[in-house]
């Protein structure tokens, strides 16, 4: 389950487009936060997470939040500014699951590594789609967990939906604010539509051709669609998002992702379903947690502000800024299977001690952890608008890692040992 969300220049305060989503995965795999530098290629293909296919002769800087032991990654962004979230989709397509296909992840990092706009990385994955197709499973120890793949799919002037189902998509374009889910969403009105998707429709029988073509009605899976609750997800992040439309801010951003879709004061992670935006897992019904998040700035002119919290649960949670052209991430450690003393799983661990006490337990940090968010935003604009220079973005996201690192440290301590 995963969340993503679009404003374009014209819906946000300062003429920045601004792409948001909270990664959604088995509560424990660990996602690690990664930078892949631009570079010239001299192998001739590339290693995804079960298939190889060939490589190009270059790749793009890209920063990407991906699951700890996948190639592909959740959610990321590119030196362009092209910046892509995906989200699992259940369709009508039936899977052969001989994990002889790219993954969703997969095909959102090929995207990034080789366009340099979001009409190019629309491209990039239908062309790669339809060459290899996405029998490939998307679960950790799940290993029966597979999907096709939505991605709304941004750069810094415009933004696409991209919906598909086997080998068959549709892309719609973005207005000013649109929000994606775990369901197909485009139906009559679409700008592209794959060769073979209203003939396989037909074929099937899951479209009249008397009617207009629906792509939503015609592929959609009903059961696993509605037990995810994402039509109301969908519609909470849209409205969230649209109260604020020409004023909306990272800030608010952050504040959607963080939110629980019920009376926050009330809320307990113990009684989470599959309607929380930030998502906390309970069980059977509702099995994926909230596992890394990330609200990206993508700016006309100016560096481009990639803040990725590296942690779990964006209500216990602080948004880190990251750059481009920048080294800061190979010095932050990278997660590992087990516990160990990276970000994610100190904040994990941590996170597993406020939720069975989260009403009583989340103040004990809740008050250090607003006053640093407030405190790097603050910082964040103060530093853009002034010309500033590689070298202090820099020093500016290494001092903010070594910020939540310490409060980390510091709230942990207030964990009984025994």
């Amino acid at each position: 389950m995963c969340d993503t969300f679009v404003a374009l220049p014209k819906a946000t305060y300062d003429g920045h487009l601004l792409l948001a989503k909270n990664s959604d995965r088995e509560p424990h795999e660990a996602q690690a936060i990664i930078h892949c530098p631009r570079m010239l290629q001299a192998e001739a293909s590339v290693q995804c997470t079960f298939i190889s296919i060939p490589q190009v002769s270059e790749t793009y800087e890209c920063i990407l939040s991906k699951p700890f032991q996948m190639w592909g990654a959740e959610m990321g962004v590119n030196e362009y500014g092209v910046s892509i979230g995906n989200e699992a989709v259940f369709t009508k397509v039936k899977f052969e699951k001989h994990n002889n296909g790219l993954t969703g992840m997969d095909l959102l990092r090929l995207a990034l590594e080789r366009s340099q706009s979001a009409r190019e990385a629309v491209t990039c994955i239908t062309s790669l789609l339809e060459l290899y197709g996405q029998n490939a499973c998307g679960g950790y120890k799940n290993k029966r967990f597979y999907y096709h793949n939505s991605f709304l799919i941004a750069d810094s002037q415009s933004a696409f939906v991209l919906e598909t189902a086997g080998l068959e998509w549709v892309v719609q374009e973005v207005n000013d604010i649109r929000s994606i889910s775990n369901r197909l969403s485009i139906g009559t009105r679409y700008d592209q539509l794959s060769s073979g998707a209203m003939e396989l429709a037909k074929m099937n029988k899951w479209w009249n051709e008397q009617e207009p073509f629906d792509f939503h009605q015609a592929y959609s899976d009903w059961l696993y669609t509605r037990m995810g609750r994402a039509a109301k997800r969908e519609a909470c992040t849209a409205e969230l998002a649209i109260r604020k439309r020409g004023k909306i801010t990272a800030a608010d951003c952050m504040t959607i992702l963080q939110t629980h879709n019920t009376a926050e004061p009330t809320f307990k992670p113990s009684k989470a379903n599959t309607g929380s935006i930030c998502m906390h897992a309970t069980g059977l019904l509702n099995p994926s947690s909230t596992t890394g998040s990330m609200v990206a700035q993508i700016r006309t002119e100016g560096p481009h502000t990639v803040w990725l919290t590296g942690t779990p649960h964006p209500c216990l949670s602080i948004y880190i800024p990251f750059f481009f052209g920048t080294d800061v991430i190979s010095k932050v450690k990278q997660p590992s299977a087990k516990p160990d003393d990276s970000l994610w799983w100190r904040a994990e661990m941590l996170h597993r001690w406020i939720s069975k006490d989260y009403k009583n337990r989340k103040v004990l940090i809740n008050e250090d952890r607003i006053s640093l968010q407030q405190q790097f935003i603050k910082q964040e604009n103060e530093l853009i608008k002034s010309n500033v220079s590689s070298q202090e973005l820099t020093s500016f996201s290494q001092w903010c890692v070594s910020q939540v690192n310490d409060a980390l440290i510091r709230w942990s301590s207030t964990i009984p040992s025994h």
